[in-house]
């Protein structure tokens, strides 16, 4: 069993070493590295801490538009697919890049598996969301993170190869967090007390995109008086830098709202479990507070990880000042927290899965 994977963002480059780690050697692959997160500190230094071996191939494609984008990544992985002649193409997630990998694979007659199949936030506007549901439709496999994914395929008519398995992300926090603890000096370097702070995220287009939702975010943590750090996203800075945004911090005399750049998994998974709560747009990211045990404010108006709201431990608040401020200030999580999307052999079932399949 030959293995072609395709990564291009941070979350898929964690899922993949989940993936490496339990073909242990005993099957091989080929890792394909879109390009789409180009930052050194996006997609490096990710695979040196993961341990995850050099990508075979890198197509370096980013920044383009969106169709631009999808199309080169579509042609390059078209290359490689006719070259390595994999038994299968596995996707992760829901970017750019899983959604190439979805279309090549199929273009190939090639049979194709992804990874964290029927997510929904049943919400089109969202890119991410064409992604996932193109990419579900046209796999020969369909890996579930949770019931509630699998019941979303099924109302959709896609009964057949569809796997319960957990959540990969699960398999790697496990074994980061030990080493996070042990290695990692950033709350040390940041001069932060623990659970005294929040931590703040922001990636999707349709916040980055709009200036309003931004000024309004910025205006809504500025009021927050206690320690807030932002690592800034690439694609996060520049809006910021694009609308001139960073001045509105500077004219504020007194705010603890502190940017920083984006950071490695051991520093970001020690960051977040030291924090008091988590502000966030991010899906992998409400997973991992989750998980943690810390509070989430996620700023949409829907997210596809439901459960967690269930549960209790995230509140979405959209993009709205007075609600995050309300959130931040007055949102307590229960003491029961159910465990959720896996129990760290996710990898191993996938692995096992596609080898009898």
């Amino acid at each position: 069993m030959r293995t072609l994977l395709i990564v291009g963002a941070r979350p898929q480059f964690i899922k993949a070493a989940a993936i490496i780690r339990a073909m242990n050697g005993e099957f091989p692959f080929t890792l394909l590295h879109t390009g789409q997160h180009y930052d050194q500190n996006m997609s490096d230094v990710f695979f040196r801490e993961l341990g995850i071996p050099e990508p075979d191939m890198n197509l370096g494609i980013h920044r383009r538009s969106r169709g631009a984008q999808i199309g080169a990544m579509l042609a390059g992985i078209e290359t490689a697919i006719t070259r390595e002649r994999p038994d299968w193409v596995l996707v992760f997630g829901d970017t750019n890049s899983t959604l190439a990998g979805a279309l090549a694979a199929v273009s190939c007659d090639t049979r194709l598996a992804h990874v964290e199949a029927g997510l929904r936030s049943y919400n089109r506007r969202m890119p991410e969301e064409i992604n996932r549901v193109l990419s579900d439709h046209i796999s020969d496999l369909l890996f579930c993170p949770s019931q509630t994914a699998v019941d979303n395929l099924a109302k959709e008519g896609i009964r057949e190869n569809v796997h319960l398995v957990g959540d990969l992300m699960m398999d790697v926090l496990l074994v980061t967090r030990e080493q996070a603890f042990r290695t990692s000096t950033i709350i040390e370097n940041l001069d932060l007390v623990e659970k005294s702070y929040l931590v703040v995220t922001i990636h999707r287009s349709e916040n980055t995109d709009d200036v309003a939702r931004l000024e309004e975010l910025l205006h809504a943590l500025i009021q927050i008086q206690e320690p807030v750090i932002f690592p800034l996203h690439p694609r996060t800075r520049k809006a910021l830098d694009d609308h001139g945004l960073f001045a509105t911090i500077g004219r504020e005399e007194r705010t603890s709202l502190r940017f920083i750049e984006p950071l490695g998994y051991p520093d970001m998974v020690r960051l977040v479990s030291s924090a008091r709560m988590v502000l966030t747009d991010s899906g992998g990211l409400q997973k991992e507070a989750y998980w943690l045990g810390v509070p989430c404010v996620t700023m949409r108006e829907e997210t596809e990880w439901v459960e967690t709201v269930q549960s209790g431990w995230n509140v979405l608040v959209g993009m709205n000042l007075e609600k995050i401020i309300q959130a931040v200030r007055g949102f307590t999580p229960p003491n029961l927290r159910p465990s959720l999307y896996g129990d760290g052999r996710t990898a191993k079932r996938c692995i096992e899965i596609l080898h009898a399949s």
